[in-house]
């Protein structure tokens, strides 16, 4: 027999909401628990040890505590349960702010039944699952130990450009805190792309999340 895992959706439009449920009960290994329409009723939610879900679906843009704020309190509570983050957005920004706020995964609310049904298996196997732009390579290193700045053999400067990877600066203003000219930074880019095998800014910003060696 398959271990079930359970689910509590987080999110204010409850059409969709219910039309998650629906989908998810096709699914032979999950079930939901509930639906609720912010964090602060998930959290209400909480107070009832059996009403505590393996995975939770949450949305980023919700009335009186939203995805962001959620994300931080059941890392610092519940850091256990696997956060998937749902969202309309696309952008590099709003998905590297949902994993500092803690969130195990992140997926769009246009994506396909099978890709949710997938991103649920990836977060119980591997403990995390991102869309392809967000290069699932960088997470995979990490996830088999390969985090370790010494293997990688990265240079104080190229650790220090990391640290601004996660940041909404330009090359040129990352530059300026750097004291050199774009173009350097960008040489370190290059350079981190190579060690890293990735090919994206958001990759980086990925790993020096992961890593705990970016800014706040």
């Amino acid at each position: 027999m398959s271990t079930q895992y359970s689910i509590a959706i987080a999110d204010d439009h409850i059409l969709i909401a219910k039309a998650l449920t629906g989908i998810i009960d096709n699914f032979k290994q999950y079930n939901v628990l509930y639906e609720v329409e912010h964090g602060k009723a998930l959290i209400e939610k909480f107070r009832n040890p059996k009403n505590i879900p393996d995975i939770v679906l949450l949305d980023i843009n919700m009335p009186e505590m939203d995805g962001f704020e959620t994300a931080r309190w059941l890392k610092q509570y519940h850091p256990e349960i696997f956060i998937l983050a749902l969202s309309m957005q696309d952008d590099d920004k709003t998905l590297i702010k949902m994993i500092k706020s803690g969130a195990s995964g992140y997926l769009l609310k246009n994506a396909h039944p099978v890709e949710l049904e997938n991103a649920l298996a990836s977060l119980i196997s591997k403990g995390f699952y991102y869309p392809d732009w967000a290069t699932n390579k960088v997470l995979m290193n990490i996830a088999a130990g390969n985090d370790n700045k010494s293997v990688l053999k990265l240079s104080d400067r190229e650790i220090e450009f990391l640290q601004y990877a996660a940041t909404e600066l330009t090359y040129k203003e990352i530059g300026e805190k750097m004291f050199c000219s774009a173009r350097t930074v960008e040489s370190y880019r290059d350079s981190l792309f190579e060690k890293l095998a990735v090919k994206t800014r958001v990759a980086l910003a990925l790993y020096a999340v992961k890593t705990g060696i970016h800014k706040l």
